[in-house]
């Protein structure tokens, strides 16, 4: 979203993370996604560093409303994307896959999940983003795993009290940003001629 937001042109490789390509490896040996290999081939291999890179480059100025606060983010506000990384996105995997094991079932790690998602909810009470009346960086970094956590089970979802997350998450899902990043690629192969 951010590489489109900014208008930096850029190549899109599709890729099945269950059969990752060798150039993957190759240009980062996490062999995660999402990868950005510059022109100048330095590699940035972690979506908030891509995101800032994308918004650093296009919108220097922070008082820019194109600029998602990216030099004026409150600590606490910051402290939401820590906990999205760490025990939101644990709960969220065990959720999602459906990972029960001997300590926890399904429901146990959606348990896990819903404290942040009612602290966002919290939040979105109050104000209409995360980092308060403007979307900043935080927002765009978290509405992805938030969309995940909903879409498990979307039933279950709409009956939880947390209608100012959802009406935050619907506003992502209906934008034109989102939905002009949502087009389906196929599969890129080291065949691909288009390297």
């Amino acid at each position: 979203m951010a590489l489109t937001h900014c208008k930096i042109a850029f190549e899109l490789r599709e890729v099945l993370l269950a059969k990752k390509p060798n150039a993957l490896w190759l240009a980062s040996a996490k062999g995660s996604v999402p990868v950005l290999v510059l022109q100048d081939g330095e590699v940035l291999d972690e979506s908030l560093d891509i995101m800032r890179w994308a918004i650093n480059r296009t919108y220097s100025q922070p008082l820019d409303p194109h600029n998602w606060g990216v030099g004026n983010i409150d600590s606490d506000v910051l402290m939401l994307l820590e906990k999205n990384d760490g025990n939101f996105k644990y709960a969220l995997d065990g959720y999602k896959y459906g990972r029960s094991s001997s300590v926890k079932t399904q429901q146990m790690f959606r348990s896990d999940a819903e404290i942040f998602i009612a602290e966002l909810d919290a939040r979105l009470c109050q104000q209409n983003f995360l980092g308060g009346d403007n979307m900043s960086l935080v927002d765009v970094a978290i509405f992805p795993f938030i969309r995940q956590f909903a879409a498990v089970e979307p039933l279950w979802f709409e009956q939880r009290p947390y209608l100012a997350l959802r009406q935050w998450l619907s506003g992502f899902l209906a934008s034109e940003l989102f939905l002009s990043v949502m087009d389906k690629y196929p599969i890129w192969t080291e065949c691909d001629h288009s390297q």
